[in-house]
């Protein structure tokens, strides 16, 4: 098996893979978009494991090679968030208008399913690496600019009701 070390493998491993096809299928409809994917892991397809059919994508890495941690982890001490505080308040900033920028919808956005990458002198940035994408039933916030923006910004008590 080819060693890639700027790529990892998601696996299913318990429970059923509904919520993997869905963020595939997102995926190919962001790649027919062309967008930046500079705050989501590019997906490049699939690959057999011992435990089933992995999902490859880019591994968000520190500069110092080190697999980057999660918001969760920064979070979750106050020295860290200190340390971290403006840097972090920054990303989080430029998060949302990357999202909002590329109409890239997100299920629910939670600190472990988003990663902090320590990359010295360049601008702080954060990376979503799980629940992108959308589970309308009719995804029209997907080819809708409009819809796809109320989405993303949190606009609206019910957006699944306008999309």
């Amino acid at each position: 098996m080819l060693q890639n070390n700027a790529l990892c493998v998601k696996v299913v491993v318990a429970g059923n893979d509904d919520e993997t096809r869905r963020e595939k299928k997102y995926y190919r409809h962001l790649e027919k978009r062309n967008i930046s994917w500079e705050m989501i892991p590019e997906y490049h397809g699939d690959v057999e494991t011992n435990l089933g059919t992995g999902s490859v994508f880019d591994l968000i890495v520190d500069h110092d090679g080190a697999v980057a941690k999660t918001l969760e982890y920064y979070l979750a001490s106050n020295e860290k968030t200190e340390a971290h505080g403006a840097e972090l308040k920054q990303a989080l900033v430029s998060l949302k208008e990357y999202l909002l920028a590329h109409r890239i919808i997100t299920m629910t956005l939670k600190p472990k399913n988003i990663v902090y990458p320590l990359v010295g002198a360049v601008e702080p940035r954060l990376v979503v690496i799980d629940n992108i994408g959308n589970s309308d039933f009719i995804p029209v916030c997907n080819y809708n600019d409009f819809f796809a923006r109320k989405k993303s910004s949190g606009n609206g008590k019910s957006l699944k009701n306008q999309c």
